[in-house]
């Protein structure tokens, strides 16, 4: 099978040229997709949204699998918990250095995607041979954490790169992989996951997760610093080939320049967006740990159980895909406060379903749990990019995205505390106040240099050569 070409430093590469705005910010015009990858770079949608599906059993389908795990091992409910916090807490926990590394060539998005498959393999055959609780904790919770997060990490920053002129759409479409991907595993783990077979489906899922993202990742590929489509002005002040990502850029101007790490936390909006990662993830994460346990509480059979898990699932992901669709055409800012605003309301919705125990309302407020409980994600992910701009997006972003290490334990944690304390109606209060909360703060986001920007004008370097 032939490589496509390649494009790391020091390859020949197509001829280009550049241009640099008032504020010096380079833009990287006249390489096509095809020059640089071989083929269309829609095959950087597709590919990414598979791994993402691969994957999305880790996190998504777990709580389903947990009784069968806690009955097989011996483990409490404590023990299973800390398995999933310790994931969540590797899994976002590796985008920051794992971006530092790919930025200094350290680290292509191929390996990562290679490394990321073996350790999610290991964390799966820990989860199903390995009765001691730590050992399934450095072996699913850190080893398959780590794994994950690589490809989650690259996934998302590569589309990103590929598609800086519509973003928003392209990483929903990604992202939302990584919800509903789960959706056939949560029925399993629920109708046909027993003591009696929990090693075989374990052992084989690792197998399926590793095949997946290993074929994937042999056509992964990065686009040269500053790359922009080449029939696409940067500022959309030219008509593009298509209508929407001229109203994509309209609303969504790009960065005003290449921000660093260091000059992207003064600016006051990377550290703003980490604690809303925070917030919204913590709430996210506590409709995932409890929204199961809380209609068993209450009495609804498996079937709504399980159901409004793969529902939850289901919409978490399409709404990922919808809400960046939309972004583009609202602007980043407003559909992300939109999205803030109904996973709090929905917190209120699931606690009243579930407190007059009426089913068809628990599984309506959990389709609307769930389309709030994940849009947010690729909100973030484009909204970094757009901010601060794409050549040092994989460490910026993974700052962003590491606001889920203390949403892990505060989504997980935090509830049970709250739940134990004052039962799932303070708990459901409590996330949902915390999301309008969030939504608030989100009114403070702003791009930074924007009153700033200029026209765009030649820069005339000779072409041919990555400029630094």
């Amino acid at each position: 099978m032939a490589q496509p070409p390649d494009t790391s430093p020091g390859a020949t590469a197509p001829g280009y040229r550049e241009l640099t705005d008032r504020n010096g910010r380079v833009y990287r015009i006249g390489e096509t997709d095809r020059e640089i990858l071989g083929h269309s770079r829609k095959i950087m949608v597709y590919l990414p949204w598979l791994a993402m599906m691969a994957i999305s059993v880790s996190e998504y389908a777990y709580g389903s699998a947990e009784d069968t795990l806690s009955e097989a091992h011996h483990w409490t409910q404590s023990d299973t918990f800390w398995i999933l916090s310790v994931w969540v807490f590797f899994q976002a926990g590796i985008a920051f250095p794992a971006g530092w590394l790919r930025e200094r060539g350290l680290l292509t998005a191929r390996n990562a995607m290679y490394l990321g498959s073996a350790l999610a393999l290991v964390g799966f055959l820990a989860l199903s041979h390995s009765a001691d609780v730590l050992l399934a904790i450095l072996g699913f919770g850190v080893l398959g954490g780590v794994g994950s997060g690589l490809i989650y990490a690259t996934c998302i920053n590569s589309v990103g790169k590929w598609f800086p002129e519509r973003r928003g759409g392209k990483t929903g479409f990604v992202n939302g992989g990584f919800a509903y991907g789960a959706v056939p595993f949560i029925f399993l783990f629920n109708y046909a996951f027993d003591t009696s077979n929990f090693q075989p489906v374990l052992d084989a899922i690792g197998v399926y997760v590793l095949a997946i993202v290993a074929v994937c990742a042999w056509f992964f590929r990065d686009p040269p610093k500053n790359w922009w489509p080449h029939d696409h002005d940067p500022l959309g002040r030219a008509a593009p080939a298509r209508r929407g990502a001229a109203t994509a850029l309209e609303k969504n101007p790009p960065a005003t320049r290449q921000y660093s790490p260091m000059e992207a936390m003064r600016t006051g909006m990377l550290p703003l967006m980490w604690l809303l990662v925070v917030m919204t993830a913590g709430v996210s994460i506590f409709g995932i740990s409890f929204q199961v346990p809380f209609a068993k509480e209450v009495g609804f059979g498996p079937m709504v159980a399980a159901s409004s898990m793969g529902i939850m699932s289901v919409i978490n992901g399409v709404g990922r895909g919808c809400i960046g669709w939309l972004s583009d055409r609202w602007g980043r800012k407003p559909t992300l406060i939109f999205v803030i605003v109904v996973l709090g309301l929905a917190q209120f919705g699931v606690l009243w379903a579930g407190t007059i125990r009426n089913q068809l309302l628990f599984l309506v407020f959990a389709f609307i749990s769930g389309f709030g409980s994940g849009a947010f994600y690729p909100m973030f992910a484009a909204l970094t990019p757009d901010y601060f701009g794409e050549n040092h997006n994989a460490t910026n972003y993974g700052i962003a995205y590491s606001g889920k290490l203390v949403s892990g334990l505060f989504g997980g944690g935090l509830g049970a505390t709250a739940v134990d304390a004052w039962g799932y109606k303070g708990a459901y209060l409590l996330a949902g106040g915390i999301s309008l909360l969030a939504a608030v703060l989100a009114l403070g986001l702003h791009r930074p240099g924007a009153r700033r920007l200029k026209d765009i004008v030649p820069n005339h370097h000779a072409a041919g050569r990555e400029m630094a």
